[in-house]
């Protein structure tokens, strides 16, 4: 929805526990893509990697990247900013 809204998409990033830690969704998700210009390069998607990681080829004409969250240090940060209120 949003590539036919923007006309094209920058980066496509995934997340969290499934984008950071699921090579074969990522996979399916991006192979289903092709045809709209995200090329993954599957050595990449299953390397093991520290930090933010790019999946995608350096053909592909949109960058495709994991990027690590840590969700629980943010889930604390807000609980403390409401409990100080």
């Amino acid at each position: 929805g949003y590539l036919a809204l923007l006309g094209r998409v920058d980066v496509l990033s995934f997340t969290a526990g499934v984008g950071e830690h699921n090579p074969v969704l990522r996979e399916r998700i991006v192979h289903s893509l092709e045809p709209l210009g995200f090329i993954l390069d599957d050595d990449r998607n299953t390397a093991e990697r520290v930090g933010v990681a790019t999946i995608s080829t350096d053909a592909s004409p949109t960058c495709v990247l994991v990027v690590p969250t840590n969700e629980e240090l943010a889930i604390a940060r807000d609980t403390l900013a409401v409990v100080r209120g």
